[in-house]
C-alpha cells in the first residue's frame, strides 16, 4: 500500500531532524508514483497513524529541548500524556525513572566519550588477542597500547 511504501523505504528520513529535511527539490521515486520532497514524504507518512504522528512530534521536540538545554521543557515532554506508541511509552517511563540523570545530561556540558573510547580500545585488544593466559599480560598489553609502558 502507499502508506507502507511511505514508511518502509525512507525510514532514515524519520530519524533526521525535521529542519534538516529537503523542502524544495522533489525527487521521483517509482514507489510513490510521483515526485515528493523529503518533507512531504515524512508528513504523509506520519499522518497515517495518530500515535505515530504524536511520537514523531514528541521526538522532534525532545531533540530541540536537549540541544537548547531546556530542562523545564524536557520535564514537560517526559510527563506527556499524548497517545503514543508502546515503545515510546516505555522510553518515557525509563526517562521518568532516571529523570535526574536525563536533566543533568541535557543541562551540563560533560560527556563520557573518553571513557567509552577507552573501553572500546580494551575490547578491541581482547578481540585481537583471542584471550590472554593471565590478567597481568592483558594489563601489560593495554598499558603498551596507551604508551604507559615502553617496550
Amino acid at each position: 500500500s502507499r502508506q507502507y511504501q511511505l514508511l518502509k523505504s525512507p525510514w532514515k528520513l524519520y530519524l533526521k531532524r525535521f529542519d534538516e529535511l529537503e523542502k524544495v527539490y522533489p525527487r521521483c521515486n517509482w514507489q510513490y508514483k510521483y515526485c515528493l520532497t523529503q518533507t512531504q514524504v515524512v508528513t504523509e507518512g506520519i499522518t497515517t497513524n495518530t500515535a505515530l504522528e504524536n511520537s514523531y512530534n514528541l521526538i522532534q521536540s525532545f531533540i530541540k529541548a536537549v540541544e537548547n538545554g531546556d530542562t523545564q521543557e524536557l520535564k514537560s515532554l517526559i510527563n506527556c500524556q499524548d497517545q503514543i506508541g508502546t515503545l515510546m511509552h516505555k522510553t518515557l517511563l525509563t526517562f521518568k525513572h532516571n529523570l535526574k540523570a536525563v536533566l543533568n545530561g541535557a543541562a551540563l556540558p560533560y560527556s563520557n566519550g573518553c571513557l567509552e573510547d577507552f573501553n572500546r580500545k580494551i575490547k578491541q585488544i581482547e578481540r585481537t588477542a583471542f584471550g590472554y593466559s593471565n590478567f597481568t599480560n592483558l594489563l601489560t598489553r593495554i598499558r603498551l597500547e596507551e604508551d604507559l609502558y615502553k617496550e
